[in-house]
C-alpha cells in the first residue's frame, strides 16, 4: 500500500528553501573563493586584485539589480525591504569602487577576453531578472544577492586589509529581514515558485547571482 511520505514531516517555507539554496550552492561553497581567502603565496595579491576588479565590473555600476527591482516594485512591505537593501548595497558599492581603486590596475591574466564576455552576459542576466514580469522573480534575485554577498564581503575585507584600506561595517539587511521579505512577498503559490527561480535557473545559478568566477581566470562551474 502506498504511503504518504509527507505525513509527519515539517513543511519547508519558501524563505527556508531560498536560504538553504544560498548556503548549499552559493559562493561560500566554492573552493576558489576559499583559496583566495586563505592564499598567502606570491600571486595572492594579484589574484585578490583580479577578483575585486571582476566584482566591480559586475556590481560597481548603478543602478544594479536591487535598484532596478525597487524601481518596478509596487508599494508595500517588499518595496520597503528593497529600499533598505538598496541603501545598504549602495554603501557596499561605494566600498567596492574605492577598494578597486586601492588595489591598483587590473592585472594581466589569461582568459581576460573570455571573462569580460561572460561578465557582460552575467550583467544582462541580472538585469533580466530585475525587470521580470513574473511576480516574485525580482525579489528572489535580490534576496539571493543579499544572502550570497556575505562571503563576498569577507573577500573584499581580505583585499582591503592587504592594501591598507579601512573596511566599513557591513550594511546589508540581515537574514531575519530576508526571511520576512520573502514570507511577505511569496503570498501565492505562483509567486512562491517565482521567488526561487533566480537561484535555480541554469543560466543564472548561484553563485553567479553574486560572483561569477568564469573562464580560465577563475574556476569552472
Amino acid at each position: 500500500m502506498a504511503t504518504n511520505r509527507s505525513v509527519g514531516q515539517k513543511s519547508v517555507s519558501v524563505a527556508e528553501t531560498q536560504l538553504a539554496r544560498i548556503a548549499g550552492e552559493g559562493c561560500a561553497r566554492h573552493s576558489y573563493l576559499n583559496s583566495l581567502l586563505e592564499a598567502s603565496g606570491r600571486h595572492a595579491g594579484r589574484d585578490l586584485a583580479d577578483a575585486v576588479h571582476m566584482l566591480c565590473s559586475l556590481h560597481g555600476r548603478y543602478p544594479g539589480l536591487i535598484e532596478i527591482a525597487l524601481q518596478r516594485c509596487p508599494k508595500g512591505p517588499v518595496q520597503d525591504w528593497l529600499s533598505r537593501a538598496s541603501e545598504g548595497f549602495e554603501r557596499e558599492r561605494l566600498y567596492l569602487v574605492r577598494l578597486t581603486s586601492a588595489v591598483g590596475p587590473l592585472p594581466s591574466t589569461p582568459g581576460a577576453a573570455q571573462t569580460e564576455s561572460s561578465l557582460v552576459a552575467a550583467r544582462h542576466a541580472l538585469e533580466t531578472l530585475a525587470v521580470s514580469e513574473r511576480g516574485g522573480c525580482a525579489l528572489g534575485a535580490a534576496t539571493a544577492l543579499v544572502g550570497d554577498w556575505w562571503p563576498i564581503r569577507r573577500l573584499l575585507d581580505r583585499a582591503a586589509a592587504r592594501v591598507g584600506t579601512e573596511a566599513p561595517a557591513p550594511s546589508l539587511p540581515d537574514e531575519s529581514s530576508v526571511v520576512d521579505a520573502i514570507d511577505r512577498g511569496a503570498g501565492t503559490p505562483i509567486t512562491a515558485v517565482s521567488v526561487l527561480v533566480p537561484a535555480a535557473a541554469p543560466s543564472v545559478q548561484l553563485p553567479i547571482v553574486a560572483i561569477p568566477f568564469v573562464s580560465d581566470r577563475y574556476f569552472q562551474f
